[in-house]
């Protein structure tokens, strides 16, 4: 059967949470990856190697560059037809961890002055060009930087990095320039398919990077008047933008921060924010799991597809990402991607942990049709039978994906504490041990979800049975 792909653009959702922030210490790098439900993503796994290619070749896009030989080993989640192409998220063996990317788009004034670039760099290719050549966090914005400064970009993005001791987030502003700014460890930052950023100061470099002529480039072609704001020099900023990106920024804000009165129809948010509590792995799961919940605004209670406001889940995500950077830890277990595959509302965030070394088949494989063999389309088949009738039907795959969420998370902790108790003395049995918990924990994922769609199947059978019963004789 032929393939038919849609043209979706990727856009995307954003939450980095800073440490002092977490109940638990650790950073939280994440995003939701909106594009189209038909893509399956494909779990891969790249070792260490002196040999790597000595050149990028984009599939899709006429973008090309060299590449260093030595390419670190990393994690990525790549759809099926783009193998080492479009990672997405994953963390790389020297302890980096990369989220690319969010779509933003610069103003058709600063574009103007420094158009887009063809060749460029494209969402498609920076995940792979980048996060296996390098260590820290802050190498990840230089290097990045760099290329997009030599190359030029096809399209706005903005990118986070993570890493042991702290984090990142990179905005384009235009062709070839752009801002990047540490996140404040008391704070979170939220984004949704617009630039966020506002404040730069080129002498505090402990805090920012950025092209070396941002300020005086857009001075000179009158980008801006008065002081200097990132946002209002190179952001565009519409109408559009009022119904589909301000809702998001501030449905979040408000959710982690309620205390804090804010206009949805004014882009006057913060860009950090400090939260009213310490926030949870379960506190960031939910977030993404949103789509208004429970006012005029949800589109799935009141089975509204026209909805003005664009929600956080939605069903052509293909997956969402939360990369968290555990405290105190090594590292082969303080690098987790808890993931869900496709719409999280209805979905289940399983860790992938950066110690283990392979995945089931299952989610290894899946194209752009829908099969019975891949963990991509399992999942997605669920997905699709609750959208059937959302209200009748998401409480229970909810409920099922709940528990077994829950008994996930007692059984890494029960793992961990085993990792831990042999992993000096015994790395390779502890090696095991972790790549053990993580193809059990991705088994049962799947055998519980097969049992959900029998069951969902069967309940919607009896219900259009009792719909066209015709029954009278």
């Amino acid at each position: 059967m032929k393939e038919e792909m849609k043209k979706y653009p990727s856009e995307c959702t954003t939450i980095i949470v800073g440490s002092q922030l977490m109940e638990d210490g650790s950073m939280i790098a994440a995003r939701s990856e909106d594009w189209d439900a038909m893509v399956a993503k494909n779990l891969e796994i790249f070792e260490t190697t002196d040999n790597g290619p000595e050149e990028f070749v984009a599939k899709e896009t006429p973008f090309r560059c060299p590449l260093p030989k030595h390419c670190i080993g990393y994690s990525a989640l790549s759809p099926y037809h783009l193998h080492g192409e479009w990672g997405s998220a994953g963390f790389n063996r020297a302890g980096v961890g990369m989220s690319a990317t969010e779509s933003i788009f610069s103003s058709e004034k600063a574009l103007a002055c420094d158009p887009l670039v063809e060749s460029g760099l494209g969402e498609n290719c920076v995940f792979n060009i980048v996060l296996p050549y390098i260590t820290t966090a802050r190498e990840g914005v230089e290097r990045l930087g760099a290329l997009i400064e030599e190359y030029g970009i096809a399209e706005g993005f903005g990118i986070s990095f993570i890493d042991e001791h702290e984090m990142w987030y990179l905005e384009t502003a235009s062709g070839h320039r752009w801002l990047a700014t540490r996140i404040p460890e008391d704070k979170y930052f939220v984004s949704g398919n617009q630039s966020r950023f506002r404040d730069y100061d080129p002498k505090d470099k402990k805090n920012y990077l950025a092209s070396s002529d941002l300020i005086d480039f857009a001075r000179e072609h009158q980008l801006f008047e008065g002081e200097f704001d990132f946002h209002t020099a190179y952001a565009r900023d519409e109408k559009l933008d009022t119904t589909y990106s301000y809702p998001r920024v501030w449905y979040l804000q408000k959710l982690f921060t309620p205390s804090k009165e804010q206009d949805v129809t004014k882009n006057d948010f913060p860009v950090f924010m400090g939260s009213d509590k310490k926030l949870t792995l379960q506190d960031i799961k939910a977030a993404f799991r949103t789509h208004y919940n429970d006012t005029e605004h949800d589109p799935y209670l009141h089975s509204n597809p026209k909805e003005k406001w664009r929600p956080i889940s939605i069903f052509r995500t293909t997956q969402t990402h939360i990369l968290q950077r555990k405290p105190n830890l090594p590292k082969e277990i303080a690098q987790v991607d808890y993931m869900c595959e496709g719409m999280a509302a209805l979905g289940i965030f399983v860790p992938l942990y950066e110690g283990i070394s392979s995945y089931p088949e299952a989610w290894r494989i899946g194209g752009g049709v829908s099969d019975n063999q891949s963990a991509y389309w399992r999942l997605r088949h669920v997905q699709t039978l609750g959208m059937v009738d959302y209200n009748r039907y998401a409480p229970i795959i909810k409920e099922t994906y709940r528990k077994l969420e829950e008994e996930i998370a007692q059984r890494e902790q029960e793992m961990i504490k085993e990792y831990l108790a042999i992993y000096e003395e015994r790395p390779l049995a502890a090696k095991d041990l972790l790549q053990e918990f993580s193809d059990r924990m991705l088994n049962k994922v799947l055998e519980v979800t097969d049992e959900l769609t029998e069951h969902l199947f069967t309940l919607i059978a009896r219900h259009t049975m009792e719909t066209y019963e015709f029954h009278g004789a």
